[in-house]
């Protein structure tokens, strides 16, 4: 059994609609999401001339190996409708494996941890709601420590709880 946080982004449509599908597809397909943040509106980031996104951080419970997993959120997004053109482009749903357990992975499908959580205060943020004391297994920092520490000064606004 694994652990994993994911991060759903979209910013493209009626982007809590595209979550909450998104969330649907997990649990059915995927395991058990047994927490969920609040969802929080930010500005784009990477290619900022976009919609805002709304993202929300979850934590599933799964018997997916790291791999099969990141395999099944791509089809995932591609059964909700996301087509793949331009890197941090408009998307409507987007889900990331930001940290599954304490594992540290490096192949041409997964890294983890994600290799620019620490630079990305939209996924520090509700992350640090619904695990503040994770530990970064590379830096042996936690979650609010990095968000405390990072430097992404895009605003973040929350929304709601879910």
């Amino acid at each position: 059994m694994y652990i994993a946080y994911l991060l759903l982004g979209s910013n493209l449509g009626d982007r809590i609609s595209y979550i909450k599908q998104a969330k649907e597809l997990i649990q059915i397909i995927c395991g058990n999401i047994i927490q969920q943040s609040s969802i929080y509106e930010t500005a784009a980031w990477g290619i900022e001339e976009q919609p805002s996104f709304y993202n929300q951080a979850v934590i599933l419970k799964t018997t997916l190996l790291p791999e099969e997993l990141m395999q099944y959120l791509l089809n995932i997004e591609e059964t909700i409708g996301r087509i793949r053109t331009i890197k941090y482009g408009p998307r409507i749903i987007d889900i990331d494996i930001q940290l599954i357990d304490e594992l540290i992975i490096n192949t041409p499908l997964l890294s983890l941890p994600h290799p620019l959580l620490v630079d990305r205060k939209f996924a520090l943020m509700p992350l640090a709601e619904i695990a503040p004391q994770l530990k970064h297994p590379v830096l042996n920092k936690t979650i609010l420590e990095l968000q405390k520490e990072c430097r992404d000064s895009l605003g973040i606004i929350k929304l709601e709880t879910q």
